[in-house]
């Protein structure tokens, strides 16, 4: 008999699918020192601050509670398929970075196939086999391929039928789980990878990563303002996590000096757990994590690819929504923390290299992520005096993608948060920079951002009052 967790909420796989969710970019006006929306034939929507919050959290709101996506774990699967279009579905969902670490084998021939192929051959750890065979005929075969399995193999069944009766059946003979077309790639890998899921660690946030198309761009402020706005407008839990360990500055730009880094996770990761990461993250406000960078250049770094991977899947773990702050550099370690993001930054500034290297960048990621966003461009330091830039419209032509957020030059709000250690938020709360940080951390939280109510002297006297009563 076929071995396999049962699980109830079937339906609601079937219907899991992309998000429909337009990103509004923003353009900067040389005239005057504004953001406003770019004229490229999508509805204004406004500004960041008056969203309509419960659309966007109804947009969101199955994301949100899945968290980000499993990875699939190292383990053996074959596919038997029927129709060609399948196969190509599977051919896809293979390719994808959540899966990247499983062996994936694809056949033609579906379920008899699958029969006569065991006849001989030793049984994976998963089998995903189609059927369009009738109801009874299919039950038939079922028996006939369990009867070759061992113990804990677990089943997929691709059927025609959407039919609860025939669902329950499967289930109490071993399927771990049963799909009808029409089916996307990401349906598969996530009915995969729930069937893997460690019970006891069920949820895993969502990564956000943010990366400079060339030193000096202002990737740094970008992430550590936007993570600020998520957790302090937004109003989720977020942890920000400094990947520059030989020149980070989120201890500078938040203005704390913390004597645990992360640098003593990565240089450990075999003891990284729940309790080794609360020592060593900096709690700033209620909702906002800080994991640092070392602050002085006493010693040099080796850290090997997978001590990231860890890293990063230990503070998923615990939050929503990681931002992590990449430094420039372009290494095996590096590579793989962007493409395995849900979702990706580019910070750069309208000149030829920016152009060239976010080009890069983005043609890199977009090429190994077929199921995923694409990478998304921040253009900052636009309207420099006496520079020549590249126009908003050619910059995103060229690089087939328009920028999501287009950030004014200002020295004075910038150098002025950077020089008091303090987020564009507190120093300038009415600026159009702040407005587009909320817009950002909108998009990533689903979440418009929340004014804090006002309270009056009489509130206040009222409360006094009642309080001494």
């Amino acid at each position: 008999m076929l071995q396999g967790k049962h699980d109830n909420n079937w339906q609601d796989e079937l219907e899991i699918g992309g998000l429909d969710v337009k990103d509004e970019p923003f353009d900067f006006d040389n005239e005057i020192d504004f953001i406003t929306a770019v004229d490229d034939g999508i509805e204004d929507v406004g500004s960041a601050h008056d969203f309509d919050t419960s659309a966007f959290e109804e947009t969101y709101i199955g994301e949100l509670a899945r968290g980000g996506d499993q990875p699939v774990p190292r383990i053996s699967i074959q596919v038997f398929c029927e129709r060609a279009e399948t196969a190509q579905l599977m051919q896809s969902a293979s390719t994808d970075r959540r899966i990247a670490k499983a062996t994936v084998t694809v056949s033609m021939g579906g379920m008899n196939a699958a029969i006569d192929f065991y006849q001989t051959q030793a049984v994976p750890n998963l089998i995903i086999v189609e059927s369009t065979a009738p109801s009874q005929a299919l039950l038939t075969q079922l028996d006939q391929l369990a009867s070759l399995c061992d113990d804990g193999v677990k089943v997929i069944l691709i059927g025609q039928a959407n039919d609860i009766g025939l669902y329950r059946e499967l289930l109490r003979r071993g399927v771990s789980e049963y799909l009808v077309p029409p089916l996307q790639p990401l349906q598969i890998i996530r009915a995969i990878s729930s069937l893997y899921i460690d019970p006891s660690k069920p949820f895993l946030g969502q990564t956000i990563v943010f990366v400079g198309a060339k030193g000096g761009t202002g990737s740094s402020t970008v992430a550590h303002n936007v993570a600020w706005c998520m957790a302090e407008h937004a109003r989720v839990n977020t942890t920000l996590v400094d990947l520059d360990l030989s020149f980070g500055t989120t201890g500078l730009d938040f203005n704390v000096d913390s004597a645990n880094t992360v640098a003593e996770a990565l240089e450990a990761p075999e003891r990284i757990d729940d309790v080794l990461l609360d020592r060593l993250l900096t709690r700033f406000t209620e909702r906002l994590t800080l994991f640092t960078a070392p602050s002085v250049l006493d010693k040099q770094f080796d850290i090997h690819q997978e001590a990231y991977e860890v890293l990063i899947d230990g503070v998923r773990r615990g939050v929503p929504f990681v931002v992590i702050d990449m430094p420039h550099v372009w290494s095996d370690w590096s590579k793989h923390t962007l493409i395995n993001a849900d979702e990706v930054v580019i910070v750069c500034e309208p000149d030829l290299a920016g152009l060239r290297n976010a080009k890069n960048i983005f043609d890199q990621v977009k090429s190994v992520r077929a199921n995923d966003s694409l990478p998304k461009i921040v253009l900052n330091k636009v309207g420099m005096p006496k520079r020549p830039e590249i126009p908003v419209k050619d910059f995103g032509s060229a690089i087939g993608a328009e920028p999501i957020l287009v950030l004014p030059f200002d020295p004075l709000l910038f150098g002025t948060a950077a020089n008091n250690g303090q987020m564009v938020a507190e120093v300038g709360p009415q600026s159009k920079c702040l407005e587009g940080f909320d817009y950002l951390a909108a998009s990533f939280t689903g979440r418009a951002p929340q004014k804090k109510e006002k309270t009056s002297v009489f509130d206040k006297l009222k409360s006094l009052k009642f309080g001494q009563g």
